[in-house]
């Protein structure tokens, strides 16, 4: 039995010993952290050039960061860098890791591709004359990527400066953004040559066609219409001189002359030219309407000492004995005791050449005849 003096300190004593017996039954073991329901937070971090949709276009390090508030990290199988240098469509690096919470696993797939388009350049045609291009030529550019593939590539077009060196630049990228630069070298020259003072000169049942062309004329053709042997053109000429002798024309017919001048590059310049055809009298042409004094021209011939020129407006009205080749009427003249002028009216008139004195009245054949008209 308790004695009185025990029983009056038993409250406190009975307090404290259940306070001890509470605490041991709420310790924490150390083995365990109650109350940690979360598992490890993985975070991963990604060192590189990104580039375009998702694509990498540099070396790339992949760094894990593993961490829980709560409790410690039990085990994990992480590398905690890993760098990747070759391209790739796809790697998957996955990180694991577990505590006290729980396990996580996190994963990335990382998409390299530090490698340039292949490229290739083709024309849309040939070039149009020895090596040149003489007007715009479309280029285009193709190419191939083996990791991310090709997203596009560029078709430029060349339409000058003229430039025996030029250079067409184009380019293609690929799904990462990488991209390729290439060139195409043509030589181009939309310039035609110059032909410049073409000028006809008529003779007997002839022309000389003349020009002067340019440096960088290679190559000159004439045609003429009409053409030989009944043919609407013909082509006369085809060379690098600065002249052309057609023959065999006929007198009082009109011809039109096409002169053309054609670069290396195959580049025309083209010059028209139109005359009447003469005999041996060349000036006035054929048919010609004349005003004032006419000056009369033929075709001089060796020997001649002098010439007899007649003029018949209906009948004879004129005869003169020039020595030179050429002959400007007067206003007026006298002809077999009767006063003449020249009046409105169509007149022929005929050449012959003399030799010796002109009181020994040798003539040749007679040169052609011709005619003019004098308007009212």
């Amino acid at each position: 039995m308790l004695r009185h003096a025990d029983r009056e300190r038993s409250p406190t004593r009975l307090l404290v010993a259940c306070s001890i017996c509470l605490t041991l039954l709420v310790a924490p073991s150390a083995a365990a952290v109650p109350g940690d329901s979360t598992p490890p937070e993985i975070t991963p971090t990604i060192v590189g050039t990104l580039g375009s949709a998702g694509w990498y276009r540099s070396n790339v390090t992949v760094n894990w960061t593993i961490r829980d508030p709560e409790s410690i990290i039990l085990e994990s199988n992480c590398v905690i860098a890993t760098t990747l240098t070759a391209d790739t469509p796809g790697t998957r690096l996955t990180c694991w890791a577990r505590s006290d919470g729980g396990e996580t696993s996190k994963s990335v797939t990382v998409r390299i591709d530090k490698t340039v388009p292949a490229v290739s350049v083709a024309p849309e045609r040939q070039p149009d004359a020895n090596g040149w291009y003489n007007h715009a030529v479309g280029v285009a550019f193709s190419g191939t990527d083996a990791t991310s593939g090709l997203q596009s590539c560029t078709s430029p077009r060349y339409a000058g400066p003229d430039n025996g060196a030029a250079f067409v630049s184009g380019s293609c990228s690929d799904n990462a953004g990488n991209t390729a630069v290439a060139s195409f070298a043509l030589r181009y020259d939309a310039t035609p040559p110059t032909l410049f003072a073409v000028n006809a000169k008529t003779a007997n049942r002839s022309a000389e066609i003349a020009w002067r062309m340019s440096s960088d004329t290679t190559v000159v053709e004439v045609f003429r219409a009409p053409g030989l042997k009944g043919q609407g053109e013909t082509a006369l000429y085809r060379g690098s001189e600065t002249g052309f002798r057609d023959k065999a024309l006929v007198p009082g017919r009109k011809y039109e002359y096409r002169v053309i001048g054609i670069d290396q590059a195959a580049n025309r310049s083209e010059t028209k030219i139109q005359l009447t055809a003469t005999g041996a009298l060349l000036s006035p042409l054929p048919g010609a309407s004349v005003a004032g004094r006419p000056t009369l021209v033929w075709a001089p011939v060796a020997r001649a000492a002098y010439y007899n020129v007649q003029l018949v407006r209906g009948r004879r009205v004129f005869s003169a004995w020039p020595s030179r080749p050429t002959l400007r009427l007067p206003r007026t003249w006298t002809y077999k005791g009767r006063r003449y002028r020249l009046t409105p009216g169509v007149y022929r008139w005929y050449v012959w050449p003399g030799f010796g004195r002109i009181s020994a009245a040798k003539y040749g054949r007679m040169l052609g005849s011709s005619s003019f008209v004098v308007p009212p």
